[in-house]
Order: structure tokens, then C-alpha cells, then sequence
């Protein structure tokens, strides 16, 4: 499958455990060929935790991307109005918020 010229919203909320699976799956994304918008809430950017410092995964995003990370409410307004993504993946997304529709 190619994702050549698919531009994904990936963000990362703040399920530290789930850090290292779910920037796999960044990566392999970025491997199929989408252009990853990485997104990420305030606890994810700012709190190191047992799972992993906040700069080493910041870095390792950066890496895999090539693009800054969003991790401010004033950068994120942009993305809907100017159409920045294609599609908006949101990991880890609980089971309280996967089926609502907006």
C-alpha cells in the first residue's frame, strides 16, 4: 500500500505506555510514504515519565517526521481551516472517544 502525497495528523495524547508502539506505527506510516504532521497535547510534549523522557520522544518524532512537532492550542488552530491534513489519526484514542463522528 502507498500513502505517497497523504498528508496524516498524527497526535499523541498522553498514554506514556503506549509511546514507544504507537511512534512505531508513526514510523511506518512515514515509511508507506504520507507526509506525518506530528501533533502532540501539553503532557505528552512537557512530562518525562517512567516510559521515557519528553525530549527523547520529542527527538525521535523529529527525526521520523522531518517536521516540528504542534504542541500548543495557538499552532493546532490552524489545521482545519487552512485543510493541513488529510486525515487526523489520534493514538492512543480510547474507547470513550473512537466512534463519535464531529
Amino acid at each position: 500500500m502507498s500513502l505517497k502525497n497523504v498528508k496524516v495528523g498524527f497526535a499523541l495524547t498522553g498514554s506514556f505506555c503506549t509511546f514507544k508502539k504507537t511512534i512505531e506505527q508513526m514510523e511506518n506510516l512515514v515509511k508507506l510514504g504520507a507526509e506525518v504532521i506530528p501533533i502532540m497535547s501539553y503532557n505528552a510534549y512537557n512530562l518525562d515519565t517512567k516510559f521515557g523522557d519528553a525530549l527523547e520522544h520529542i527527538n525521535k518524532i523529529k527525526q521520523i517526521t522531518n517536521k516540528d512537532i504542534i504542541h500548543t492550542i495557538q499552532d493546532a488552530e490552524p489545521i482545519g481551516p487552512k485543510k493541513m491534513t488529510d486525515i487526523m489519526l489520534i493514538a492512543p484514542c480510547s474507547r470513550k472517544y473512537y466512534c463519535k463522528v464531529g
